[in-house]
């Protein structure tokens, strides 16, 4: 039986003089664990509300916010693609901090439990930026599990986030608040090549996060998107299962 979901744009305190804009998609009835939904450079586009939906149908609270907001309104909507959008989106990121990316996820969950009748176990899913700033949730947030697609620059320098360090230095705080940590990953990736790949690999069993990877061969970055020339039917159906095994297992049993 199809879940019926409502869905609205909201607006989240941050402390600040200007509400965060966020999507938030729910279970029409009862309480449900929230999922963060972390959106690729491109911002809160039409594709990341989807995506909210789709968590929303699983029977997720899903916030997806603009954590591009303290630039200004015109980001609200997110960016087309396109090369001069890409220039643009970079700077945005620039101006991002991990403190306040920090403070505007723990917005979302708290918005999500007082407003949406959300239950006290989380999770976050991400893609491509969003999946580095996934990865930067779990080492912040009281989180239950992580769902990570091909995230950028977790061992290089390359983000305001991974500034003073790599992201991976902090793997060991992922595994002291106990996360479930999924990553999927494509075997040709122009982004996170093979030695990246045994990288995070790595520091992931050496910190003791208890997590999983993935690879999909022949995929490329961004497989997971219908209406791409990078999209992978087989990889994306069989990522999007796991997704669902992780939250079933982490944020319902």
């Amino acid at each position: 039986m199809a879940v019926e979901i409502v869905a609205h744009e909201v607006r989240i305190d941050v402390g600040g003089s200007t509400p965060m804009n966020a999507f938030l998609a729910r279970p029409a009835d009862g309480a449900h664990p929230t999922v963060l939904v972390c959106a690729e450079l491109w911002g809160l586009t039409d594709q990341v509300r989807d995506i909210a939906r789709q968590v929303a149908a699983l029977g997720y609270v899903a916030v997806a916010p603009n954590l591009y907001h303290r630039s200004g309104p015109e980001t609200a909507a997110g960016f087309a693609e396109s090369d001069a959008n890409r220039t643009r989106a970079f700077d945005l990121l620039g101006h991002l901090t991990r403190d306040d990316v920090e403070t505007d996820l723990r917005a979302c969950v708290a918005h999500a439990r007082v407003h949406a009748n959300a239950t006290g176990k989380t999770g976050v899913l991400g893609f491509s930026l969003g999946g580095h700033i996934a990865f930067f949730a779990a080492t912040r947030l009281d989180l239950a599990a992580a769902a990570i697609y091909y995230p950028g620059w977790l061992p290089v320098a390359g983000t305001a986030l991974s500034r003073p360090t790599p992201l991976l230095d902090d793997a060991p705080a992922i595994a002291a608040r106990n996360v479930r940590t999924l990553l999927l990953f494509a075997e040709l990736d122009h982004v996170i090549d093979a030695d990246q790949r045994d990288r995070i690999t790595e520091a992931l069993d050496a910190a003791g996060v208890r997590h999983e990877e993935i690879v999909y061969p022949g995929a490329q970055h961004a497989f997971f998107f219908p209406g791409r020339p990078s999209y992978d039917k087989a990889a994306a159906a069989d990522s999007w299962t796991r997704v669902q095994n992780l939250f079933n297992r982490e944020l319902t049993e």
